[in-house]
């Protein structure tokens, strides 16, 4: 038993969130916020981890291997996010690759017929936490993580 987890799919307009159980075993959907700036996002973030009993927090990173070189990655964006939100908060953050998140969670999106015109950042997010929790039960994770060093 690991404890409650938050998934996190990060977008510069939409932040998706989903939730653990507390044994660690299965991710749900939990909620979509409208991104209002990093320190809004960040209380907001603490707050549902509070109110969850959450232990920890898992973040997708946007890993593309198809990137062209010296461009602006958007991995190393939410990178840099991961890191802010890591000194904003007191809990362990883990950062984990979730790419083509978009792909799978609109492919489940359609399977839950959720209609086509709603955001689907939390079933991403939902996908990166299980991502996580399977990678726990395989030993091929560790929690909490190893923090970065500077």
């Amino acid at each position: 038993m690991i404890g409650r987890l938050i998934g996190i799919d990060h977008g510069s307009r939409r932040i998706g969130l989903a939730v653990s159980d507390a044994m660690g075993i299965g991710a749900r959907e939990l909620t979509i916020l409208t991104s209002k700036g990093d320190a809004a996002d960040f209380a907001e973030i603490a707050a549902i981890a509070k109110r969850t009993s959450a232990v920890g927090l898992v973040v997708g990173i946007p890993h593309n291997p198809n990137a062209p070189a010296g461009a602006p990655k958007q991995a190393d964006i939410v990178l840099d996010w991961s890191a802010r939100l890591r000194a904003a908060v007191q809990l362990p953050v883990a950062e984990v690759s979730e790419y083509l998140t978009s792909k799978e969670a609109q492919a489940l999106a359609r399977q839950v017929k959720r209609d086509p015109r709603q955001p689907i950042d939390d079933l991403a997010a939902r996908i990166i936490l299980q991502s996580y929790l399977d990678a726990l039960s395989y030993g091929s994770a560790t929690f909490p993580p190893p923090v970065p060093s500077l």
